[in-house]
C-alpha cells in the first residue's frame, strides 16, 4: 500500500484539490515576488536577504498548514482562512490599494512600469487571485461535508 499522507489522492473532493493547488499557486508568487524584491534592492522591508528571510519562513509555515488541509483537518482550514483569507489578503491588498487611492491618473500607474515592476505586479495579481480562488474552495459544500466528516 502507498504512503498517502501527503498526496492528493482521489478520494478528496475536487475542491479541496483546487483550494490546495490555489495555496501552493499563492506561496510560489509570493516567494517569487519577494525574491524579485530582494534582487532589485530598495528600502522597502523585504527588498534584502534580510527581510526576505522572515517572509519565506512564514511560507514554509503555510505550506506545512496547507499540508495538514489537504490531509482533511479542520483547524489547517481555520487557520489557513484567517491567515491567509483575512491577514494575507489584507497584506496583499493594502501596498496597490494605497498607491491607486493616491493617484489621479491611474493610466500613468502602468504606462511607465519597467518590466521588472510589470513582473512584480503580474505576481501580486496571481498571488491575489489564488487565494481568492483557495479560501472558497474550502468551503464549498463537498469539501465542506469532506471536512466535518474526518
Amino acid at each position: 500500500m502507498t504512503d498517502t499522507a501527503f498526496s492528493v489522492s482521489a478520494y478528496r473532493p475536487r475542491a479541496v484539490v483546487v483550494a490546495f493547488g490555489g495555496l501552493l499557486t499563492a506561496l510560489a508568487a509570493g516567494a517569487a515576488e519577494g525574491v524579485l524584491r530582494a534582487v532589485r534592492g530598495g528600502d522597502e522591508f523585504g527588498a534584502t536577504a534580510a527581510g526576505l528571510l522572515p517572509r519565506l519562513a512564514l511560507y514554509l509555515v503555510v505550506a506545512a498548514v496547507a499540508l495538514y488541509m489537504v490531509r482533511g483537518s479542520r483547524i489547517a482550514r481555520a487557520v489557513l482562512t484567517v491567515g491567509i483569507g483575512v491577514v494575507g489578503m489584507i497584506s496583499l491588498i493594502i501596498e496597490p490599494l494605497a498607491v491607486l487611492l493616491s493617484t489621479d491618473d491611474f493610466a500613468a500607474l502602468f504606462t511607465g512600469l519597467s518590466p521588472s515592476s510589470t513582473v512584480l505586479v503580474s505576481l501580486r495579481a496571481v498571488h491575489i487571485l489564488a487565494v481568492a480562488v483557495a479560501i472558497p474552495a474550502m468551503y464549498s459544500p463537498a469539501a465542506h461535508r469532506w471536512f466535518t466528516q474526518r
